[in-house]
């Protein structure tokens, strides 16, 4: 098995995201069979009105934003590891998260109509914060035409600081939405439909279609930036693309899914540990892996109290966390970064 896994990756990936996929839709307060959905899904069979309609209205479309929430994670947090040359990266290091917080709270602390325009104003204020927080961090980092990236993350620390004091301080305020805006802190994809799916598919896809063909020069900028420039690369175009094709792809996450700690940390850590660090590999390997783990994730989410609903994020902390400290002792003995 060991064998097999490691000299197929992909196929192993691809196999993980499938069983993910269908056992995340086949979970709920009305079971559906796997088989039934196999079936269905390929057209050799039609569900009951019921079931059709639960599946492809509700947990389809739920299952999807979760898949895309998990791959964009993975990605950024494989991009910023590699651009920043350190491990410890995840995708919300340069005031992603902090900036989507404070756009989405600020949203809350509106009293705004119950209606579709209502609902999506959380999201669209999130996106907005989070990508104007990336666009503040850049803009302090900068020195003349270069961006050095110790500034880059010491500007990001202290922006994402600013922000996060200024949430807490508007939900303080805001006692009638605290509840609502810490579950959303918290993560979990609360808009149901293919509406929010559709709204989020361009920006996710957008960014991982560039961040996948970014692998040569990642590989090329683990060897400095001063040896990636004499080989010919454009370290400072290079840097600005990869820093907005991550963000782009996880600020829509994060906009319509809340905020989801570990997948993009742990995921990339897995990936490398198994099949190595070449990034025309690890990227798509991060994609197919994150969705996996947040499709499982979110399963148990919404299985292991039910009918009670946890937040997703807290299940990738209780899972990721220890899992993280495992792979960080395994890899003691090894230099695989």
């Amino acid at each position: 098995m060991k064998t097999f896994i490691r000299r197929h990756p992909f196929l192993t990936n691809t196999i993980l995201l499938v069983g993910a996929f269908i056992f995340s839709i086949a979970l709920g307060s009305v079971f559906i069979p796997p088989l039934q959905i196999v079936k269905s899904l390929l057209g050799i069979e039609q569900l009951q009105a019921v079931f059709g309609t639960i599946l492809y209205e509700i947990r389809v479309p739920h299952a999807v934003l979760i898949t895309l929430t998990g791959a964009a994670l993975a990605g950024s947090g494989t991009a910023y590891q590699g651009l920043f040359r350190n491990p410890l990266a995840d995708p919300y290091l340069i005031g992603v998260a902090s900036g989507a917080g404070l756009g989405a709270i600020t949203m809350m602390a509106h009293d705004w109509p119950k209606d579709w325009l209502g609902f999506y104003s959380v999201p669209a204020a999130a996106f907005i914060g989070a990508l104007a927080t990336v666009a503040i961090v850049y803009w302090i980092a900068k020195l003349g035409k270069t961006v050095p990236v110790t500034t880059l993350i010491l500007a990001g620390v202290a922006v994402s600081t600013f922000a996060t004091s200024l949430s807490s301080f508007l939900m303080m305020q805001s006692e009638s939405e605290l509840r609502r805006a810490i579950a959303w802190l918290l993560g979990g994809a609360t808009l149901s439909g293919w509406q929010p799916v559709l709204a989020m598919l361009p920006y996710v896809v957008v960014g991982l279609i560039i961040l996948l063909l970014s692998g040569h020069q990642l590989n090329v900028l683990q060897t400095g930036e001063e040896q990636a420039q004499q080989l010919g690369i454009p370290v400072e175009r290079i840097k600005l693309v990869l820093i907005i094709a991550a963000s782009l792809a996880a600020a829509a996450a994060v906009a319509f899914s809340g905020m989801i700690g570990f997948i993009g940390l742990v995921i990339p850590h897995s990936m490398r540990l198994i099949w190595g660090g070449d990034h025309r590999r690890l990227l798509p390997l991060s994609l197919l892996g994150g969705a996996a783990a947040l499709l499982l994730a979110d399963a148990l989410a919404r299985t292991v109290l039910s009918p009670q609903v946890v937040p997703v994020g807290i299940v990738t902390a209780l899972v990721g966390v220890p899992f993280f400290l495992w792979l960080l002792r395994r890899a003691k003995a090894q230099m695989y970064w």
